[in-house]
This record gives C-alpha cells, sequence and structure tokens, in this order.
C-alpha cells in the first residue's frame, strides 16, 4: 500500500537545488535510511516528508488519514512538565473516555521505553530527553515514522535497544543517521541524496554504497570524455577563426549547448582532506594514574583505578552515558579534583580537546573568523597554509567561509569546530564524540588521519564501527565505579565480555543513591528462592545466547526477504529483551 508519492518535487536553498524534479513513492512497512553529505538536504526531505516543510514545486500526495510523527534532531526548547505531559501534549482527546485512553497510551510507551512519567522533563540528559521524544511519536501509533539522527547522544546500549525496537516496530520508517552499525542494522532501503537527486536503492546499506561506488565511477569517466570532447570542439572553433573558413553552424549549436551543460554542472563536494597537527614528541609516560576514586555525592563514579597510560597508545572510553567518562576525562585534565588517589602527568603534553559539549561558536562570526583567529595562516604539519586553503581541506569553499556560523548545518558545524581543533599542534589528543553529525565520508577521512596519528589518543564515542577502526585498547566503564582495561577495539570488547551491557544493569542499580527510608535488615532467603537465585544466572546466558543468535541471523542479507520471518524474530527479540530486564531486577532484589 502506497502511503505517500513525492512528484517532481523542486526544493532550493542557498547554492543550489537540494530537491531537483524528484519522484519518490513510500510504501506501508518499509524500513528506508537517507544518506548524503552534510547540507545535502536531508533534514529538508524528512520535512517535505512531514509536512513541515512546502515544496517550491511539485506535489506530495498523501494516503487519506496518514499518521505521521517525526523525531526531530534538535530537542524542542519549549517542551516542560512531566515527562508524561510531554507525552500527553502530542496527542488529541475530545472527551473523558478518549482523555483516559490518552493518559493510557502514554503510560504504555513510557513504560517500553524504561521511562519514569513523574520525571520533570528539563532534569533529564539529551539522550534521555531523545527517548521520551521517541516515546511521544510513537505514542501517536504513527502510520510512518521520520526519525533524524536518533543515535545523537545515545550510548551504545541505547542504540542497541532503538534498533531492536524498530526491527520489532510494523510501520514505515525514514531514519537518517550516521551510525553505520545502526543503518546495517536496520535499513532495508537506501535514498542517496546527491546535488538535488535522490537515488534509490532497493537493498541493505553496504551494497547501496557499492553501487553508489559504481555510479559516481561511471559518472566520472563520462565527465571526463564530456571534457575531452569539448576541449576539442573549443580547439576546432578557434582554428576556423583563425583561418577564417566557413563554421559549419550545426556543430556551433553543439558546442555552444556543449558550453551551456559545463556551466550548469553541478560536480559532486570534494573529499575532505585533512590531516592533524603533530606537535614535539611527548615523554614516554602519559599518565600514571594510581588508585583513582571520584564520588558524586553518595555515587561512586570512579572507584580505586589505576593505569598507565604511555606515548602513542589509542584508548577508546565505552559505556553508559551518566558512568564517569567524561569525568574521567576532566580528572585527567586537571579541571576536577579527585576525591582520593593520584595523577601523575608526564612531561612535554601538548593537549586538544574536543569536547562533548563543543566550544563555543559565535553564530554571528563567519565560518572563516572562526578559524583564522585574526591570523592569515595556519600551521599545519609542519608548514604554514593559508586559513581560506586549509578550509577549503574541510569542504568551505570560499562563498561559504565567508558567511555566518549560524548559516551551518550541525554537520558543518562539528566539520568547523574540528578544523579549529586540528589546526592546533599536539601529542595528546583527546575526543569526546566527536563523530555526532558527520557525514560519512568526512567520518571515514577521520579514521584514517586518527590511525596515522603519531601522538597518543583518548577517545569517547558510542559509535561501534569507529572504535574498531580507531582504538587499539578500551576502556570499559561498569556503572559501579569499575573500569576495565581490555585490548582492541569494539568488537573484542564483546568477545572478551559479552554480557557486559546485561549484568551492568543490576550493578548500577546498587550504587544508584537511595532517597527513601533506609531498609530494614535483609531476611534469609527460603529453599524455592535460593534455588531460584541459583538458576537465573543461567537463564540470562540461555536467552542472551538465543538473542546473539537471532541477530546472527538478522546480519544475513537475504534474512528480510522473508518478511514474516523478520517479524517473528523481531518480536521474539524485544520479549527477550523485557524477560532479561526482569530477570536483572529479580536477581538484583533476591541478593539484596
Amino acid at each position: 500500500m502506497t502511503l505517500l508519492t513525492l512528484k517532481d518535487a523542486q526544493l532550493a536553498w542557498g547554492d543550489g537545488a537540494l530537491l531537483d524534479h524528484v519522484d519518490l513513492g513510500l510504501q506501508a512497512g518499509e524500513r528506508i535510511v537517507v544518506i548524503g553529505r552534510n547540507g545535502a538536504g536531508k533534514s529538508s526531505l524528512l520535512k517535505v516528508l512531514a509536512g513541515e516543510l512546502t515544496l517550491d514545486a511539485g506535489e506530495v500526495l498523501r494516503r487519506q488519514g496518514l499518521r505521521v510523527a517525526t523525531l526531530p534532531q534538535e530537542v524542542p526548547l519549549e517542551l516542560s512538565g512531566s515527562t508524561l505531559s510531554v507525552l500527553e501534549s502530542a496527542l488529541h482527546a475530545d472527551d473523558g473516555r478518549e482523555a483516559y485512553q490518552k493518559e493510557q497510551a502514554a503510560r504504555h510507551w513510557l513504560a517500553r521505553l524504561e521511562l519514569n512519567a513523574d520525571t520533570d522533563f528539563s532534569t533529564l540528559s539529551g539522550g534521555r530527553k531523545r527517548r521520551v521524544l521517541l516515546a511521544r511519536a510513537l505514542a501517536c501509533e504513527p502510520d510512518l515514522l521520520l526519525l533524524d539522527e536518533p543515535t545523537n547522544h545515545l550510548d551504545i546500549s541505547s542504540i542497541e535497544w532503538l534498533s531492536r525496537h524498530l526491527l520489532a516496530w510494523r510501520g514505515a520508517l525514514v531514519v537518517i543517521s550516521h551510525d553505520r552499525a545502526f543503518l546495517r542494522s536496520i535499513g532495508e532501503r537506501v535514498w542517496e541524496i546527491d546535488r538535488g537527486q535522490v537515488y534509490d536503492y532497493h537493498c541493505r546499506y553496504d551494497e547501496a554504497l557499492q553501487r553508489r561506488d559504481l555510479r559516481l565511477a561511471s559518472e566520472s569517466k563520462e565527465r571526463a570524455l564530456f571534457e575531452r570532447r569539448l576541449a576539442e570542439e573549443e580547439v576546432w572553433i578557434r582554428k576556423g577563426i583563425e583561418a577564417r573558413r566557413t563554421r559549419n553552424e550545426g556543430r556551433v549549436r553543439a558546442l555552444e549547448a556543449m558550453r551551456q551543460d559545463k556551466a550548469e554542472q553541478r560536480l559532486r563536494p570534494g573529499q575532505a582532506r585533512f590531516q592533524i597537527s603533530a606537535s614535539e614528541r611527548s615523554g614516554r609516560l602519559v599518565y600514571d594514574i594510581e588508585n583513582l576514586s571520584y564520588h558524586l555525592g553518595e555515587r561512586r563514579l570512579i572507584e580505586n583505578f589505576s593505569a598507565t597510560v604511555m606515548r602513542g597508545e589509542r584508548i577508546g572510553l565505552v559505556g553508559d552515558n551518566g558512568v564517569g567518562k567524561s569525568t574521567l576525562v576532566r580528572l585527567l585534565l586537571g579541571e576536577l579534583a579527585p576525591t582520593q588517589g593520584h595523577i601523575h602527568q608526564g612531561t612535554r603534553l601538548q593537549v586538544a580537546y574536543f569536547d562533548q559539549h563543543r566550544e563555543a561558536l559565535d553564530p554571528d562570526a563567519t565560518v572563516l573568523a572562526s578559524v583564522a583567529e585574526g591570523s592569515d595562516h595556519v600551521q599545519v604539519g609542519g608548514r604554514e597554509q593559508h586559513v581560506m586553503s586549509y578550509l577549503q581541506d574541510f569542504l568551505f569553499s570560499s562563498k561559504r567561509a565567508r558567511s555566518p556560523v549560524r548559516s551551518l548545518s550541525g554537520g558543518e558545524r562539528n566539520r568547523l569546530l574540528l578544523a579549529r581543533l586540528l589546526a592546533r599542534p599536539c601529542n595528546l589528543l583527546i575526543l569526546d564524540e566527536p563523530t555526532n553529525d558527520l557525514d560519512l565520508e568526512t567520518l571515514e577521512l577521520l579514521e584514517d588521519r586518527l590511525a596515522q596519528y603519531q601522538g597518543t589518543l583518548l577517545l569517547i564515542s558510542h559509535d561501534r564501527a569507529f572504535l574498531d577502526q580507531v582504538v587499539s585498547s578500551i576502556w570499559y566503564f561498569d556503572g559501579a565505579g569499575g573500569i576495565e582495561d581490555y585490548i582492541g577495539g569494539y568488537q573484542d570488547l564483546l568477545r572478551q565480555r559479552p554480557a557486559a551491557s546485561r549484568v551492568d544493569v543490576a550493578a548500577r542499580e546498587q550504587v544508584r543513591p537511595n532517597t527513601a527510608a533506609s531498609p530494614s535488615r535483609p531476611r534469609k532467603l527460603s529453599n524455592k528462592e535460593q534455588r531460584e537465585l541459583a538458576a537465573i544466572p543461567e537463564q540470562i546466558a540461555a536467552l542472551e545466547q538465543e538473542q546473539a543468535q537471532l541477530q546472527e541471523q538478522m546480519d544475513a542479507p537475504e534474512f528480510f526477504l522473508d518478511n514474516r520471518r523478520a517479524k517473528e524474530v523481531g518480536d521474539r527479540l524485544v520479549v527477550i529483551e523485557e524477560t532479561l530486564i526482569d530477570l536483572l531486577e529479580r536477581w538484583d532484589a533476591l541478593e539484596k
């Protein structure tokens, strides 16, 4: 069943057309991922589908009664009140019965997404706020769900949870994301936006990238042939004028048409190309951390952590939001004082720090002024480079470099911040969530440059593919204050500690501050309860093994050809997820 159709859609903004005579159709139950460069028009396309943005020309045909819900890229500033009231604000009720049903629907989705109905929305973290907005969208029971960067500010366990719920959801889905593992898990069809055109690939993400590369290679060959033919014709017409021969007017008209085609060509933006400015080498020892602890009130974020960081190490910091990753970085930088323990810093350190909350950019300043800081040149890789040329390496044209920061997309702002950071010589690079909003090409280039970086790297990221490409060891934060050291990337962590995300839920519950009255002394377990407690670890292990087998089936390219089987597996994964949570809570209660 067709839900929505774009016919001859045209939309222009800034330098060129975002949609240039585009035709698209969307069927019920489809899961589509949208890819393309930053500024290509991905978010604008979603706004057109949602009816929030009007086309310059063309039309959008929607099925009568079509229900559409959106998850915006940014959390709306006007939202306030409890999480329940935020959800209810998106639903409509005309009488008492409908009002009751509205509240029940809202409470159902809050429970499904593990949210407290009474929590003040303004006190939530960015990731939890986005989970509330997702619950609000799902509570509307839409036929079409539009998600713009749903994984931003989510930790790895939340991203995996979101993947499972979206796989089990029965409605149509269109999603923008730069998280490659997430795209691989949920996408069945890919829309690529490139210079005003939307290329529709009816296949999974990796195959779509292969088809894109073949298309671009063919386009490059055709352009080279065109340029050679044009050059030959330009030589012909100049020779004809010099010799004062009678000209072939048909050939002249063809040349004029070629010149017009040349003028109207929209070439694909170049690849970003940049390198990280290296300074003099640091001392062999970077950090010596001894029995480090940091307590926040009653909560123990870091407890008795010891480690040695040597020059050239590449360490990924992994764990759920709020477990202390950024806190550890601030301790290492001297911005916080430890509750106990010591940090000995090595010699000749020059630090470049990319903060997840981002250095403030003046919205009224130009892109050029944001990097130049009063100079015409920057030092990159031991040589002086004009700041305009440097910005072109980060895909900012001369015109764009003179634009105000307020006109940039989220991805362009991230590129600008990277440009400013990487122009500073450093031998210790600390990156806190650097991949948010970066387009895939820039993300892959950053991976490559970090792999070549000769200094020491500390990286906080929830991008699993990025971690696998960049780091050589991981500090895993278990949420109870413990930090464990593992060799390898994220996949190596899973092989060494496959049940980490499950077991640590119980651990975090044990360290959560208790604001209620002190409980009475624990009673002795009955024989039945002792047997139940002893059986829980085996039950968890069996469920996790089944979960892993089902997820492995879903990774097969042909899996989604059988819609009925795909639905069965998705439903089963949801049941397993809920059962595991129940078992962990029961385990925790019995142990207490």
